[in-house]
């Protein structure tokens, strides 16, 4: 059974002003357990719109959200508890950070399931580590850290709760390359420590080449592919219309494949690229 699974959802903004507009149309997919799924589309396809509403942070004008096969809305007083289920770390997570100290920062969350003190001071420093932020720094105030710590800390205050399905909405956004491969290295740790679902929303095809089991596409508030990364980044010209672009390194081994060289199309990352080139002249040397 899926974790998350939706059934024609709609949103739309401004309903019944001159404003109206979908954002979101006839939208129908499956999260299952364990899987990480990538969220890809142009600005304004309605990516931070869907995942919103995957935690009841928005209401659907119709269509429903199930999780674990419940209709989340079926009990709109228990649409907390959700959260605390379904954690979603907002783009720039580190404009959030207001406590004293990281350490009450990333407290703020377990404080509010109501857990004890000692079990909420074991999730932050659990938490802490999973994300590669030195005990040292949880006695500081969050301003004092760097850009990637800072992040990293508001990703540990949802962490922290141990949700099922951690959401992530453009999490290496404005981070240089050095910061974003480090945040990008603690999700696949996270995730292959903790067995939890992972949502990732990016813009970098790249990112989501390396990190997912499958990608969702989302054009004009509408799914326009969902599949296997494999699969997806075969549909060149489908990608293009839909105003993205395939990964760069599978740009130029469809150039190389065009040009009479016998590699492979469908490479998506560097590894891939690596692997193959090896593969290639191991072949013209045997």
């Amino acid at each position: 059974m899926p974790l998350i699974k939706t059934e024609n959802l709609r949103f739309v903004y401004g309903t019944g002003t001159p404003y109206e507009i979908e954002a979101l149309g006839d939208i129908n997919i499956s999260i299952e357990p364990g899987e990480l799924l990538g969220v890809i589309g142009h600005t304004g396809s309605g990516k931070s719109t869907l995942i919103q509403h995957l935690n009841g942070l928005i209401k659907p004008t119709s269509g429903q959200i199930f999780f674990e096969g419940v209709d989340i809305w079926r009990d709109p007083k228990k649409i907390r508890d959700l959260r605390f289920k379904v954690g979603l770390v907002f783009q720039y997570p580190e404009y959030q950070l207001f406590e004293e100290t990281v350490h009450k920062d990333i407290a703020f969350g377990p404080k509010n399931m109501g857990l004890d003190e000692a079990e909420i001071h074991d999730r932050v420093v659990g938490a802490a580590a999973l994300v590669g932020l030195h005990k040292n720094l949880l006695d500081k105030s969050p301003f004092e850290l760097s850009g990637g710590e800072k992040r990293r800390a508001a990703i540990a205050g949802v962490i922290a709760m141990q949700p099922q399905v951690l959401i992530l909405d453009e999490p290496t956004a404005g981070l240089d390359p050095l910061g974003r491969d480090r945040i990008l290295a603690m999700i696949k740790d996270y995730r292959q420590s903790t067995g939890s679902t992972v949502v990732l929303v990016s813009h970098s095809m790249e990112d989501i080449a390396r990190m997912a089991d499958r990608i969702l596409v989302l054009s004009r508030g509408r799914v326009g592919l969902c599949d296997e990364a494999d699969i997806i980044f075969s549909q060149a010209e489908e990608l293009t219309a839909m105003g993205l672009d395939i990964p760069s390194v599978t740009g130029v081994f469809r150039a190389l494949r065009q040009q009479g060289f016998p590699v492979r199309e469908n490479i998506y990352t560097v590894a891939q690229a690596k692997a193959e080139v090896l593969r290639v002249m191991e072949e013209k040397s045997t």
